[in-house]
């Protein structure tokens, strides 16, 4: 998984987050299963789901508040 910086505004043609493969595991319980996401800057995105979906989990995981 790849989060890369740039300040907000700047057009270098990367993503704001890149993710490619992501898994997530709670004992044998695979939640987050090979998850790709490509955001660029400026692009405002929704993720909807059902409770217990992973919604949540992947935004953990994003910032760094879980392991995956």
């Amino acid at each position: 998984m790849g989060l890369e910086n740039t300040p907000s505004g700047h057009k270098s043609g990367r993503s704001a987050i890149h993710v490619e493969g992501l898994n997530k595991w709670f004992g044998d319980l695979h939640v987050l299963r090979d998850i790709a996401l490509d955001v660029q800057w400026g692009e405002r995105i929704v993720l909807c789901g059902p409770s217990g979906s992973g919604k949540s989990t992947l935004i953990r995981c994003l910032n760094k508040l879980e392991s995956h």
